[in-house]
């Protein structure tokens, strides 16, 4: 089994409430495997991670924002998963970006990716869900990067094999 590498920059989208937009994924090949994740994806031969998060947020949600609104780097990760008979091997990146009351009433979340669903989460939502969140302990560590922001160094969130590794 060959796993696709791919190299991923994802968006912390935060509303006017600290609300995160997460978006909904589904497996066709595994009954109930759903779950819910960042804005974002794969950068594209000769993007650097910037470009491509500001291209991703611009494709996931119709919105327009320049690179220098993105936080800098908060988080990384890696994390091996499959998703219809496909197996990935994906480091991610994280950044945080806030949007005005007026952004967040804009967004259009009516994407490829998007198909199944997508919510604005609160921390408090978060941390209760039953419903399975990537990444894993995604209440806490964003609470933690509201509170104190980001380090010095990106915090590693780790490496995980999604299929097999249980939820926290």
């Amino acid at each position: 089994m060959t796993a696709h590498r791919r190299h991923t920059s994802r968006i912390l989208l935060l509303d006017h409430h600290d609300r995160l937009l997460l978006l909904c994924g589904r497996d066709p090949r595994r009954d109930g495997a759903r779950w819910w994740f960042t804005v974002g994806g794969g950068i594209e031969e000769g993007e650097d991670a910037l470009a491509a998060a500001v291209r991703e947020l611009r494709e996931e949600t119709g919105l327009t924002v320049t690179a220098d609104r993105l936080g800098p780097l908060a988080w990384t990760r890696r994390t091996r998963f499959s998703v219809d008979g496909r197996h990935f091997d994906q480091s991610e990146e994280y950044r945080l970006c806030r949007l005005t009351a007026a952004e967040a009433a804009a967004a259009r979340v009516e994407t490829e990716e998007a198909r199944y669903g997508h919510h604005w989460w609160s921390i408090r939502e978060l941390a209760t869900t039953d419903q399975t969140v990537r990444p894993r302990r995604l209440a806490h560590h964003l609470a933690g990067l509201l509170r104190s922001g980001p380090g010095q160094v990106p915090l590693h969130l780790g490496d995980f094999n999604e299929d097999t590794d249980p939820d926290e």
